[in-house]
């Protein structure tokens, strides 16, 4: 006799997922085209930061005393600045260490606070009310505050400042991770997994955790404007990431140093630099809110 066995399920291929990708791609630009739009702009940003070393025209921290604080021309398309650098060049280089930092905060601070609602929301009891007490005193400072002072404390940096942004994130996610989690934790699936011996740990990691990725998304889309003007703040304050790697705070900060009225393309650029890319990652998180929450999805 031959023994029949079931044909086992095809696993899906790397094809598949691409085109599951791409499906949803399309489906994003029908829904909410005027985010897809700026999401557009934010992929155009990151990407011009990535091949900053190959785009620019000059060299960032090179000086030509012969074209000190020069306006807009053919060889400076952005001016020049009071010892002769690029401007150009430098709101260029400028991206990679603003998004570095605001990628890097964003994703430590957004991830710890998440994991802490997590906990946070299914354990309850003492440790929530302690925890939340911790996170009220977090949110009583202004944000800037608050990243001003770790920053002073620990120095300037690159990884001073990532750490200072990232706190300043964590009792956010906190407070809308654990929401979703205490709404979770009672749904039915999760008390059968419980009733059948399921471990704390595999009930919070496999069966409650990847129910908060769609709200762990649109938190860490949205801080990244919030991570940027923050990080531009500091570089103004002077307590940022220390010249002369350039920043559009520090780049602000220096025109100041131009004279009483500074030269109009040392603030234009820059400041026109932080806008967009603030309103790009902003509008980018409000659509993906839109396509990801059940109840905006008719609306969209």
């Amino acid at each position: 006799m031959t023994a029949i066995f079931p044909a086992q399920p095809a696993l899906p291929t790397t094809a598949s997922r691409a085109r599951s990708a791409l499906r949803g791609i399309g489906m994003f630009f029908r829904r909410a085209p005027f985010s897809a739009f700026w999401g557009c702009i934010a992929a155009a940003i990151v990407a011009m930061a990535v091949a900053a070393p190959v785009i620019v025209p000059y060299e960032p921290l090179k000086s030509d005393f012969r074209s000190m604080q020069k306006p807009p021309s053919e060889q400076h398309w952005f001016g020049t600045d009071q010892i002769g650098r690029d401007t150009l060049s430098r709101v260029i280089y400028g991206s990679r260490a603003s998004l570095t930092v605001a990628f890097g905060a964003v994703l430590f601070g957004t991830t710890v606070g998440a994991l802490w609602g997590l906990a946070c929301g299914y354990f309850g009891g003492r440790f929530d009310m302690a925890s939340q007490r911790l996170i009220e005193f977090l949110q009583s400072f202004p944000d800037l505050i608050l990243a001003m002072a770790i920053a002073m404390a620990l120095g300037g940096g690159l990884g001073t400042v990532i750490v200072a942004i990232a706190i300043t994130r964590i009792p956010f996610g906190g407070r809308v991770i654990r929401s979703v989690v205490l709404s979770l934790k009672e749904i039915q699936y999760v008390e059968a997994a419980r009733g059948l011996g399921a471990s704390h740990k595999r009930l919070m990691f496999r069966h409650i955790l990847p129910q908060c990725v769609a709200p762990y998304m649109i938190l860490a889309t949205t801080h990244l404007g919030v991570a940027i003007v923050i990080e531009a703040s500091l570089g103004f304050l002077g307590v940022g990431i220390p010249p002369p790697s350039p920043t559009w705070g520090n780049m602000l900060s220096d025109a100041l140093n131009a004279g009483l009225v500074p030269p109009w393309w040392l603030v234009l650029f820059p400041g026109v630099a932080i806008t967009i890319t603030v309103l790009a990652f902003n509008l980018l998180g409000d659509g993906i809110r839109d396509l990801l929450d059940p109840r905006l999805r008719g609306s969209v």
